[in-house]
């Protein structure tokens, strides 16, 4: 069976909500709801990863999955950022936001730059592409993004004309060298 690999994002959040830079908080409510009701249609028995975040990992365990974690799978790093709403960072940080936005190698917050997150993301992707079977992978939506820039050789410039909302479900295939998009669905 040749490789494949879902992606599924995290349930929504607190700051998911508010449009807010994540902290490494728990899933919201509505959230938790939502995974348990996307579970029941997303029962698969395969090997599972999830990022280190306690919202990657209640996710999973919430689709009735059990994962373990793989670092190379952690949210994007917007350092000092974390737990700042956009409008809040936009108010005082304009010029560093406008930064970030526009240039893949910023990284005014202090954290990670998209440039870094793409490399982790693609590097991480390689070395699982000659693995056979199925893999889920339960993470956030900026891996995910990468990911598919990945499959599709779209290069970190494209990072921001993807949207990926909390469980959107990604397939991408391999053939042992390359990684291609087979599906998304929200």
């Amino acid at each position: 069976m040749p490789p494949r690999l879902t992606f599924v994002a995290c349930a929504a959040t607190p700051a998911v909500r508010a449009a807010a830079f994540p902290l490494d908080e728990t899933l919201d409510e509505a959230g938790k709801r939502d995974a348990v009701k996307k579970g029941e249609e997303f029962r698969l028995q395969s090997p599972t990863l999830t990022g280190p975040e306690t919202r990657a990992i209640e996710t999973a365990a919430l689709l009735g999955l059990e994962g373990v974690v793989e670092p190379a799978l952690r949210d994007l790093d917007v350092g000092r950022w974390a737990g700042c709403s956009l409008s809040g960072v936009a108010a005082c940080e304009p010029d560093a936001l406008a930064a970030w936005l526009s240039d893949c190698s910023a990284a005014p917050h202090g954290g990670e730059s998209i440039e870094a997150l793409f490399s982790r993301v693609s590097t991480w992707l390689q070395t699982i592409s000659t693995r056979r079977g199925r893999l889920i992978a339960v993470t956030h939506p900026a891996v995910i993004r990468v990911a598919v820039l990945a499959a599709i050789q779209a290069g970190p410039g494209s990072f921001w004309n993807i949207d990926v909302s909390p469980l959107t479900v990604v397939d991408l295939t391999s053939n042992g060298i390359r990684w291609a998009l087979k599906s998304i669905a929200s």
